[in-house]
């Protein structure tokens, strides 16, 4: 039964994706105050109301940038209020694909701590941002044992439908994810956008073609995954990247599809003041004014390689281009065999030891390549700023 305060149900398809603050459409006359909710054609919302609203839909999306820290204080917050009003819900992640669905119901029913969770979870290889930015929500959701859903798909799965097309992929391996409906005008647009601030205009199209495939294959399984949750639970929040979400594009756009409309799109706004653009009435449902810091978001160290048990060691499965394991001339195939003078046998170890590693320091590691060892130093910046 739907409450009488209401918002829109569905988002119109007029603008396009933005993996930034992207200012189109209407806008409002002004920002939200900070901790003000606001619709964003400018009506102020009462937050009671609203959190009693929303914990009667199917589906509520938080977007987040994924290395603000505020922005996942802000999704617990409204997870926590939602969770009092409806208790049968679960949690959503962007963050894991399928395979780790084991790690999150053992974490939730209590059975690993931080650190085996984080390994039996791939999280550093799956998703690679600071788990210190979600443990706080992972925590919540194993207090209140509120399941938690693992809706992306692995790179190797991403990369086999977008490369290889859907009807070449089994339904099995896909984990029963149909294909998604086309890419809107303006989600294109955006996208196309996007490709070629990364290609510097150096693209016969064909990149673009795969570059807009494989953003689908994202959305489509987030959506998927969400649907199937929904048929778990009374409720189900996403926790995901906001450029996914705003101006109803990407996961909107494919639950439609999926025969899902009973859901609202949630986002934090930057609040009024000098760093505050005031928002385009169709970017989300409902937003959420929150004060932007000057200080830089600062990573944690990362040696920047995909990592696999071996036995003896860690091995290297692949090498970011431009990371500190590229710069140490750490290569795949490499394993690693001991960092700072300890032996690792699992990625775990390695991890937590990189953590551990102030800025501006060499981290000395032992590794075998091709049947010999050889000691590498591995230089780590004085910080890292990111953005995203």
């Amino acid at each position: 039964m739907r409450r009488s305060f209401a918002l829109p149900r569905v988002l119109p398809v007029l603008a396009c994706l933005a993996l930034s603050a992207m200012a189109l459409g209407t806008r409002a006359d002004s920002c939200p105050a900070p901790g003000q909710w606001l619709r964003p054609a400018g009506e102020e919302l009462d937050s009671v109301m609203l959190m009693r609203e929303l914990a009667g839909r199917e589906v509520v999306l938080l977007g987040e940038q994924h290395d603000r820290m505020d922005h996942h204080r802000w999704q617990l917050h409204v997870v926590a209020g939602l969770h009092a009003l409806e208790p049968d819900m679960a949690i959503a992640l962007e963050m894991l694909p399928r395979e780790a669905q084991p790690a999150l119901d053992a974490w939730v029913a209590g059975e690993l701590d931080e650190v085996a969770f984080l390994e039996a979870s791939d999280w550093y290889a799956a998703w690679g941002f600071d788990a210190e930015l979600y443990l706080p929500i992972l925590h919540f959701a194993r207090l209140n044992r509120v399941p938690l859903r693992a809706i992306n798909v692995s790179r190797k799965l991403r990369g086999r439908l977008a490369e290889a097309g859907w009807a070449a992929v089994p339904e099995a391996e896909r984990f029963g994810i149909t294909a998604p409906v086309e890419a809107s005008p303006g989600y294109r647009q955006r996208l196309a956008e996007i490709h070629a601030q990364h290609m510097n205009g150096d693209d016969d199209g064909e990149g673009l073609e795969r570059f807009i495939a494989a953003q689908l294959v994202w959305d489509r399984a987030m959506a998927a995954g969400l649907k199937q949750a929904s048929g778990e639970t009374a409720l189900v929040v996403g926790l995901i990247g906001q450029g996914h979400l705003q101006y109803g594009h990407g996961v909107p756009h494919q639950l439609v599809d999926l025969g899902i409309d009973d859901f609202a799109t949630l986002l934090p706004w930057p609040a009024a003041g000098a760093t505050c653009e005031p928002p385009p009435a169709d970017v989300a449902q409902a937003l959420f004014g929150i004060v932007e810091h000057d200080e830089p978001v600062v990573s944690p160290p990362q040696l920047g390689i995909l990592l696999a048990s071996d036995g003896e060691g860690v091995a290297v499965e692949e090498v970011i281009e431009g990371s500190v394991a590229e710069a140490a001339g750490i290569e795949a195939g490499d394993v690693i065999l001991r960092a700072a003078g300890e032996t690792v046998t699992q990625p775990a170890d390695l991890i937590g030891q990189v953590r551990r590693q102030p800025p501006g320091t060499l981290l000395p590691l032992v590794i075998r390549r091709r049947g010999e060892e050889r000691e590498v130093l591995a230089r780590f910046p004085p910080h890292e700023v990111t953005g995203h």
